[in-house]
């Protein structure tokens, strides 16, 4: 009789399907072409699920189905046959990475019994914390990044000037980097690939103790479901979600009454276009003045 979860062949066969999305990505390697890589990997991905013996329904994907063409969330993907399950899918992380022909481009996917993955729903940035089985137990993401720091050197047997944080380099960040570094810790800053940077912490052969930082939820889900399989934990809490979209909010307003008071001081994209860059989150006000009154065109990411 055939199990209704998860196996050992269900997981080789889901190997086999990242594997594919990689070789489809790696010709772009370098390429310059992001967009190119990425729709490579996504339809090699699709045609290798076609053969898996699942019936998988797509939890996160490359986004809703009328922004997707394959791969959206909500899809069913497998035979259809075969013990059903969640997927999470990233046909590369690090698009951006692949592009230029640097490291830790990942194509990566997750899966677990069916109603137990979580589903993000419109969030697509959240607050995470990661760190290998060597240090599993010992973070608290509702405690301060120092108190954090200190509890993982301690896990780890460590001195604090020997403990490396792996943190995203963005703007956003900035509090979190001086914290780690007044604990006398190391930062690592990562342009991209936060899967890859999650994971560093569970291996020896890269640089990386503990993974702090906003980034994207897609990501977080399938670096959770990495870990966990591996020993390790990441933590970003559902209610932070709300906290993170209420900051959010703040801040456009704050952006708002910046630019209607000097709206000729941030950055010009044209002539009579210009762009206000959120500080603490990965967007921007797109914005024009028309009449003596500002028009914001888009919130871009």
């Amino acid at each position: 009789m055939m199990s209704n979860k998860p196996g050992r062949e269900l997981v080789l066969e889901v190997a086999r399907v990242t594997e594919a999305a990689a070789i489809a990505a790696g010709r772009w390697a370098g390429s310059g072409d992001k967009n190119g890589a990425d729709g490579a990997a996504v339809t090699a991905m699709r045609r290798q699920l076609e053969t898996v013996t699942m019936d998988g329904v797509v939890i996160i994907g490359e986004g809703e189905k009328d922004e997707a063409p394959m791969l959206y969330n909500g899809e069913r993907v497998g035979s259809g046959e075969g013990p059903a399950v969640d997927v999470a899918v990233d046909p590369i992380d690090g698009t951006t990475l692949l592009s230029l022909g640097r490291q830790n481009s990942v194509a990566v996917m997750t899966i677990a019994e069916s109603g137990s993955m979580f589903d993000p729903g419109p969030c697509v940035y959240m607050e995470k914390m990661a760190v290998g089985p060597s240090a599993a137990g010992s973070i608290d993401i509702s405690r301060p990044v120092a108190e954090n720091i200190r509890s993982v050197a301690s896990a780890l047997g460590k001195e604090l000037g020997d403990v490396v944080a792996v943190i995203l380099d963005r703007d956003r960040h900035a509090e979190i980097i001086e914290e780690v570094r007044g604990t006398g810790a190391k930062v690592r800053l990562i342009p991209d690939g936060d899967v890859a940077g999650a994971l560093s912490t569970a291996v020896d052969y890269v640089p990386g103790d503990i993974l702090i930082g906003i980034g994207g939820t897609p990501e977080g889900v399938i670096a959770a479901g990495a870990l966990k399989c591996l020993g390790g934990e990441l933590h970003a809490p559902r209610p932070y979600m709300h906290v993170y979209i209420s900051r959010q909010r703040d801040e456009v307003r704050i952006a708002q009454s910046r630019i209607c008071e000097h709206p000729a001081a941030w950055h010009p994209l044209e002539p009579a276009i210009r762009r206000y860059r959120l500080r603490s989150f990965p967007y921007g006000l797109i914005y024009a003045v028309e009449n003596g009154e500002v028009v914001v065109l888009a919130v871009a990411h």
